[in-house]
Order: C-alpha cells, then structure tokens, then sequence
C-alpha cells in the first residue's frame, strides 16, 4: 500500500521565542517492509543550519537552533510511503514462551538501537507499577508463547480502557492512566510496555501514522488524522519485532506507518526544545495520510 503523508505542527508563543533550539523527530527511521522517500522537512522561519542525526534508539531527529526572536514556528515534513502486507506467518505464530523468550532477550550480545537490550528495563515514563505488573500476570506465564502473550495484554487494554481524549495528556504518568482505565494511545502503549516489561519481555514505544481513511467496509481506525502509538514486543530471533496496536486490538499492518521506536514517548515525541521567553505556548498539529493506490 502506497501513502502520502504530510503532517504540519505549528508552534505560537505569548511572547517572541528567542535562542530556541528545537529536535524534530519526523523523518521515518528504516523498517523492515517499508519503503520510504521524497522526505522533506520545511521550516518557517528557516533556521541557518539543520543538523540530521540519531536520536539515540532507532529514530531519525533533526536538530536547529533558531537565534532570533519569533511568535510563531511552523514544521512541516511530507514523503511518500509503500508498506508491505504483515507476513502471512505472523498472524499464525506462537513465538518461545515467555521464560524462554526472557533468557534469550538476557543472553544476546546485541546493543544496536533495536537490540531487545534497550527495551528491556525501566525507562524516564515507563517506570515500573506493582499494580499493572499484577494485573498483567495471568496473561504474562512463564509457559504462555510471546505471541499469545501479547495479544492478551492488547486486547484487555482495548477491552477495559476507555478512549478519551480528554482523561489524559501528554505528562500524565501510566499510572494513572491505567488506575483511570482512560486515555489515548499513548497511554496505553506505556501501560502495555510496562506490563511486557515487568514479566521479561522486550517492549518498545513506537510512534507513527494511521490511514486517515479506510479501505472499503472497514471501519475507521481510533487515532487517525493525528500522530499514532503502538507497542513493538520482541518476539525471538525468527519473529523479530511485532507490532501490537493496543488502541484498535490489531496487529500492525498496511495502515500503520512506522516512523520511529523507542523506550518510550520521550525518545520518540515527534518535537521537543527548549527556547528563551515565555512558557505560555499553544500547538496545533494537522495530519494527513492519503491512499495512492
């Protein structure tokens, strides 16, 4: 399936900005089944130098200083995309089971940015809770195939937790998301990724895009027309990372758009910076991601 995606984030401030230096995390990082490019990143005002680079884990980010003063910045980047179809086997697949999953995720001597490593332990938001450990037990067994696993956890998240865009925002810690059983998908990727985590297994935040539009007799997908989170859990050496989609209860697919993963929010938040001026900010954020087929 072929995309075009633009997404356009505007930034406006009580008073000028001044010396604001700015990462953006909006250029697509490699993924397997995906093929990304025309990638361009349009800045207004134009800072002097755009420095592209890592953002640490498996992300592309871009990095700018804006010297003068401004009440107004505005991004925006577009590019085109082809995702494949999820291999036929995945949606089959049991996986090792948990403890064994667990051991082999320990012993890899891997540190790359997509190494289970990385997403194994706490992070700055997804810290760990007695709580959601619990809660997540019975589907996490030691015996229970990674897959399965994953797919519990998934569906109790879709099936107790409400969808609301107002219980929740961008600071509210996973805690209180799931004592709420309110959120977004933000907040139920972090709940799913510490729950994975608390019972060995290697979870991921991944941030990315939904098709804006459905295909024909299906029905609309919940976060569509804004950026998008799910959870990718390490799966072993022959299933690698799998994508579960916690907020439509679906394994990813061609309507989903990898753009970046990381341990969390933090390491993925599509911009971030700090600037000289007033704290006082309001941000509008458009996105739009259209069929070319």
């Amino acid at each position: 399936m072929r995309y075009s995606v633009s997404h356009l984030t505007t930034m406006r401030y009580a008073q000028a900005a001044r010396m604001g230096q700015f990462n953006v995390r909006l250029r697509p990082a490699a993924w397997p089944g995906q093929t990304v490019a025309d990638f361009t990143l349009a800045l207004d005002p134009q800072p002097a130098q755009v420095i592209e680079g890592s953002g640490g884990y498996h992300v592309n980010e871009a990095r700018f200083i804006l010297r003068e003063g401004t009440e107004q910045l505005q991004i925006e980047s577009r590019f085109t995309v082809e995702v494949d179809p999820l291999p036929f086997f995945i949606g089959s697949a049991s996986g090792p089971p948990v403890a064994d999953l667990r051991r082999r995720a320990m012993e890899k001597r891997d540190l790359s940015n997509t190494a289970p490593a990385s997403y194994i332990f706490a992070s700055s938001i997804a810290e760990p809770d007695a709580g959601i450990a619990r809660w997540a037990s019975s589907m996490m067994e030691e015996g229970t195939p990674v897959m399965e696993a994953g797919r519990a956890l998934m569906s109790a998240i879709h099936r107790e937790f409400a969808y609301d865009t107002q219980a929740t925002h961008t600071g509210t810690a996973p805690a209180e998301a799931f004592s709420r059983r309110r959120g977004v998908c933000q907040d139920f990727s972090h709940v799913m990724i510490i729950a994975a985590r608390a019972h060995g297994v290697p979870a991921a935040y991944v941030s990315g895009y939904l098709r804006t539009l459905p295909p024909p007799g299906k029905e609309r997908l919940v976060g569509a027309d804004a950026m998008h989170a799910w959870v990718n859990l390490w799966c072993g050496e022959e299933l690698g990372w799998v994508g579960f989609d916690p907020t439509n209860d679906c394994l990813t697919d061609t309507d989903h758009i990898f753009l970046g993963m990381g341990r969390d929010y933090a390491d993925v938040a599509p911009i971030d910076g700090t600037f000289h001026g007033s704290s006082e900010q309001k941000m509008f954020t458009s996105v739009d991601v259209a069929p070319l087929d």
